[in-house]
């Protein structure tokens, strides 16, 4: 027995061979998974994983430059290959070609990595390792940090390794703040903790950085390496590099070997690329029919006994994306789900209010869902809670009369999601946008209260709240997205299914290997996630922002209650006479090509911009009311405007499709703003446009 076996809690320890048992279970039963893979290994198949999966993993090696590409050119033109086969050369280029860059990457996301210790019994313990994921947030396991009162018993230290002489280096000792953020969760065994300041004032994370986590899918293939950072055994920090593979994904775990020991618990997973993969928890031992945990020689270990006589089989982590998504669920204040956003923006936990209670609210935000439509506002808002039924109280807003000379109207028109948001701050954020691209064109800037903003975010979600009934996330188990946001109704589902058929065909998804040959047809998720997956690897945009855009899309074009309401609520802030400039978002492009078929004949449409749109998908334009898809004869000039990673704007360009003069006009917005209206509107070449026509 050895001295941590003496002081760790009772409790503690108990929790660490329950995790340690269900890791066995879940082991246990894909033997038959694992079993195929090692099969297809032998038989020379290196990553016997889906094509799509494959697919994914290539699409984000390139897009990340994990791979050079004159390595790729130069390997798959030796010989022909079919695609899978290609995109195994290229992960495997991506294994063995590692630049000098490896090295130092690795160096700098090990910076980040802590051994936990207790102060317990006049000693200290090291318990585990953790590691930081934002400038002042610690993760680690749920079974190393169970409760709140444990944490504040402990200490990290970063820097707890040897120097390049192969001598103890000096360590940096913080505390814990659990009263300012802890949260946990025992099923997927994780635990978040804010650290202490640095004794100068600084956050750790300014001093030893932190590693980004994204919800992304790509980050690892069955048959892939992956590498762990840690304190085995309280050790100084060591690594364990390549020389082990992913096993078995599961729907939140995975199995992979690797050396590890007791200690790890708590340590990052990193691929190749450095990116954090999973969240190791616990080895799996081998157990019997009983599930008692047994030794190397066949008997059933027991307490006292040293962890080193336990069959070790192999090593489980909590898949990194299930953290995240779990995390976008907890119920916090706004000062704690700030300190969630400083996670970064892949991450998906943008700040904004805490999910929302059960019925009469609406549905909480979830992972990946930002304050506004993709990024309209950043950093906390106001409260995005759509009001109850009786209470619709936030209406569109009017210009001022003598705006552009009487007139002369600007109107813009937003999407999804805004429901419970001001309508006023709104209109300053769409012209603050609009302004930057005018002042980079040379033109002058415009006044907010000379823009007519008409608001339906809350009638949307009011409207579908009574005719849809909106499923509850996360209540029980963590479902997948394209799963929980399934529309009720069969006409809405329908159009949503038929959205993501044709979003995933137009990206060139890989069409399924036939049942027979698939490698793990019962673990095979649905095929609404299969292309919802496809397309957030494609495009860097979480899965639950892409479904809650294509749910609400075809909630609107499903619905005509929807349409009815949404369309009066737009039309009660509109202009009644004179000429005018309309500037639509996302939803909003397809509502504003409805409402060209009702405007009132005293108003002349002289200008339409689309931004980031959907009217390019047929499942969209074939259900408006004017008929789609050819230019309304009402519109004069219309411009349509979509960046390459916006998945909204799958079906962009649009002139291959629809009928009538239009001009089409390609931006390159950033990743992680692709959808952003004020990414689009800040584009001199698309401020232009409006800018021009307005101070004629």
């Amino acid at each position: 027995m050895d001295i941590m076996e003496l002081v760790i809690p009772e409790r503690m320890r108990a929790e660490t061979e329950r995790q340690a048992v269900a890791a066995a279970r879940r082991y246990r039963a894909t033997a038959d998974e694992r079993g195929a893979v090692e099969r297809q290994q032998r038989e020379g198949l290196p990553f016997p994983d889906s094509r799509q999966a494959l697919a994914t993993r290539v699409a984000r090696l390139m897009d990340r430059q994990g791979v050079p590409a004159a390595a790729v050119i130069d390997s798959v033109r030796r010989e022909p290959l079919d695609e899978p086969s290609v995109h195994e050369r290229i992960i495997g280029l991506a294994s063995e070609l590692q630049a000098y860059s490896f090295l130092p990457r690795g160096t700098r996301a090990a910076q980040a990595v802590a051994r936990i210790s207790m102060r317990t019994a006049g000693r200290e313990i090291p318990l585990g390792t953790g590691f930081l994921v934002s400038p002042a947030l610690l993760l680690t396991n749920h079974h190393v940090l169970p409760d709140e009162d444990t944490a504040r018993q402990c200490f990290v230290e970063f820097e707890a390794q040897a120097t390049v002489d192969n001598t103890p280096g000096t360590a940096t000792r913080l505390e814990l703040d659990p009263d300012a953020f802890f949260t946990a969760h025992q099923p997927l065994d994780y635990a978040l903790v804010m650290v202490a300041a640095m004794p100068g004032g600084g956050q750790p994370g300014e001093m030893f950085g932190w590693n980004r986590l994204s919800t992304r899918l790509g980050k690892v293939v069955i048959g892939e390496a992956v590498n762990i950072v840690g304190h085995p055994r309280g050790r100084l920090k060591e690594v364990a590099l390549r020389d082990n593979a992913v096993q078995v994904r599961l729907d939140h775990f995975l199995h992979y070997r690797t050396d590890t020991e007791p200690g790890n618990s708590g340590s990052p997973v990193f691929n190749d690329q450095w990116e954090v993969v999973a969240l190791h928890h616990s080895g799996v031992p081998r157990i019997d029919d009983q599930g008692r945990i047994l030794r190397r020689d066949g008997r059933p270990w027991r307490r006292g006994d040293p962890d080193d006589t336990i069959d070790w089989l192999s090593n489980e982590g909590v898949r990194i994306s299930s953290v995240l998504r779990h995390l976008a669920t907890v119920p916090l204040d706004p000062a704690r789900r700030a300190l969630l956003a400083d996670m970064g923006p892949e991450a998906g936990l943008q700040a904004g209010p805490a999910p929302a209670p059960p019925a009469p609210q609406p549905e909480p935000r979830t992972a990946g869902e930002p304050a506004g439509e993709a990024g309209e506002e950043h950093g906390p808002g106001p409260d995005t809670t759509a009001p109850a039924p009786a209470a619709r109280a936030r209406r569109g807003l009017r210009a001022r009369p003598t705006a552009f000379g009487g007139r002369r109207h600007l109107v813009f028109l937003h999407g999804r999601g805004q429901q419970g948001r001001e309508p006023e701050r709104l209109r300053r954020s769409w012209t603050a946008g609009l302004n930057g691209g005018l002042t980079e064109a040379g033109l002058a800037p415009l006044d907010p209260a000379d823009v007519w903003f008409p608001f339906y975010g809350d009638e949307l979600v009011r409207s579908m709240a009574a005719r849809e009934e909106l499923r509850r996330m996360f209540e029980e188990v963590i479902e997948e997205p394209a799963e929980a946001l399934l529309p009720a109704r069969a006409a809405t589902r329908g159009i949503y299914e038929e959205m993501f058929d044709e979003a995933a065909r137009r990206t060139g998804m890989p069409e399924e290997a036939p049942p027979e040959a698939e490698l793990l047809p019962g673990r095979a998720i649905g095929g609404i996630q299969q292309k919802l997956s496809w397309l957030a690897a494609r495009t860097d945009v979480d899965e639950w922002v892409i479904a809650r855009k294509f749910r609400d899309v075809a909630a609107y074009l499903g619905d005509d209650r929807v349409r009815e309401d949404v369309l009066r609520s737009v039309l009660e802030s509109m202009p009644e006479a004179g000429e005018v400039v309309l500037v639509s978002h996302s939803l909003g492009t397809v509502v504003g090509m409805d409402l060209v078929t009702r405007l009132a004949p005293s108003l002349d449409l002289i200008l339409m911009v689309t931004a980031g749109s959907p009217l390019g998908m047929d499942a969209v334009h074939s259900r408006l009311l004017g008929g789609g898809p050819r230019r309304p004869e009402r519109v004069a000039r219309w411009v349509n405007v979509w960046s390459p990673p916006d998945p909204v704007a799958i079906g962009c360009p649009l002139a291959g499709d629809w009928q009538g003069e239009l001009t089409e006009l390609s931006v390159r917005n950033a990743r992680d703003r692709a959808h952003d209206i004020k990414e689009y509107l800040g584009h001199p070449e698309v401020a232009a446009f409006p800018g021009r026509v307005l101070t004629r």
